[in-house]
């Protein structure tokens, strides 16, 4: 990878795309420092800091952010309502006949499909941020409110700031993902989500020497993150290895080409394959999920700090990142959302017919229904894998702070799932762009 970095480096045009991106990263960090008016910031610090070691769906959020969201600033949405945006564009397109024929219409439809989601991308951005208001409108930090003005016209006034500047943050993020796909490296957004996270790490090696401290303080009590601190950092570096190992996983199905005759040409009577990635559904399937799972934190984001008994108490503790049922529920709609994300994206009976119109055949299948049921029964196969693979990855965190009482670490498995994978496909894209400007010999 960073052979790839310097070489790419030393190309005119490739250095001009890297540099641009990292001009739009620092664009993107300043704004995410930059504290949205009419807020104690203060006392907001306080009350995240006593949030984030709850490991709720707050420190998700912050997470995402690279710490906008906790400090209230202009990027405090991160890129969490584009990702939602593009999720449910993608379901609308298979649910709905007229996006779905919008889509094979090219570039044209391509370009309508993307102004929609810009469109419900502000939309999201201006629910996800007056969830945020409200919350932080019944929140106070050892009696001091969040919100400076509380009643009267003033309230008024502030709230539509505070909200409409959140909103703006959201289209600004999503117009800084389209300059670097257009102008700088790609992967627009997934690079910004890359630089949120990068942005904790500082956070989370902080909170690893304050747990290293706890136990020279006091290691009776506290003794025992002497352990869980390496084990930590270990299990970090391995589930970087098990992310490297599985994103190049695949299955490869066989297939043999007849032999035709053309003219006087004969052509086909070669060997191939059809490679199928273990880990073909990529992070999706987690990030469907922890939107679904997030509804009942936005929803208590509305509430604030009201005081809930019965149903909704036990409504809410459940559906707490260290809840049972939170970490069941979440293992089911991953594997749930990785099967129908294959399902749209894969289609064996097209994949059969694909292969009979070119006379290819898979080894001792015969062709049409048969060939399709046997590209069934092997996504299935691997679609189970990938899809156990990326619960582990998930749940991996909840499991290691129920078993520490580490709950609030910033860095958990989703995230290095995204951070590898991002810099895996950035690494791949420049490569491709390299060859492409055909200089031999770069990637050997």
């Amino acid at each position: 990878m960073f052979k790839t970095l310097k070489n790419a480096w030393g190309i005119p045009d490739l250095r001009k795309k890297i540099l641009f991106t990292l001009f739009i990263i620092m664009v993107f960090r300043f704004g995410a420092v930059i504290p949205v008016p009419f807020l104690n910031v203060t006392a907001l610090k306080g009350l995240m800091n006593t949030v984030d070691k709850t490991g709720s769906a707050l420190s998700y959020l912050d997470m995402l952010s690279g710490g906008a969201f906790a400090n209230g600033t202009l990027f405090a949405m991160s890129v969490t309502p584009y990702i939602n945006s593009s999720i449910i564009m993608q379901l609308l397109t298979v649910a709905i006949p007229a996006l779905e024929r919008l889509s094979k219409e090219g570039e044209e439809g391509r370009k309508k499909i993307a102004t929609y989601t810009r469109y419900v991308t502000v939309l999201l951005g201006l629910i996800q941020g007056t969830a945020y208001f409200f919350y932080l409108r019944n929140s106070s930090y050892q009696g001091t409110p969040i919100t400076k003005y509380t009643k009267g016209w003033e309230e008024v006034f502030a709230a539509f700031v505070i909200i409409m500047v959140f909103t703006a943050g959201t289209a600004l993020m999503m117009w800084l993902g389209e300059q670097i796909n257009q102008h700088g490296i790609g992967n627009g957004i997934s690079i910004l989500l890359f630089s949120g996270i990068v942005a904790r790490m500082p956070h989370t090696i902080n909170l690893l020497g304050q747990y290293l401290q706890a136990a020279n303080q006091d290691a009776t009590s506290y003794g025992k993150y002497y352990f869980f601190v390496p084990l930590f950092v270990v299990l970090f570096l391995v589930v970087i290895w098990v992310i490297v190992f599985m994103n190049d996983a695949e299955r490869r199905i066989p297939v043999q080409y007849a032999k035709r005759m053309v003219g006087r040409k004969m052509y086909g009577g070669q060997s191939s394959h059809i490679p199928i990635k273990v880990g073909m559904s990529g992070v999706m399937p987690i990030i469907f999920a922890s939107s679904i799972l997030s509804i009942p934190s936005t929803i208590q984001l509305f509430l604030g700090k009201r005081v809930l008994t019965g149903f909704w108490k036990s409504f809410f503790d459940a559906f707490s990142t260290t809840g049972l049922l939170y970490s069941l529920v979440y293992f089911l709609l991953i594997i749930m959302f990785a099967y129908f994300y294959v399902a749209i994206q894969y289609n064996p009976i097209e994949m059969a017919n694909n292969l009979r119109q070119n006379n290819g055949t898979i080894p001792g299948i015969r062709p049409g229904k048969p060939t399709s049921d046997y590209i069934s029964r092997i996504l299935s196969k691997i679609t189970l894998i990938g899809a156990l693979f990326l619960a582990v990855i998930a749940l991996l965190p909840i499991g290691f702070g129920a078993f520490t009482g580490m709950h609030n670490m910033s860095i958990g498995g989703t995230s290095i799932l995204i951070l590898v994978g991002v810099a895996l496909e950035t690494v791949k894209q420049m490569e491709s762009q390299m060859m492409m400007r055909h200089y031999k010999g770069f990637l050997d």
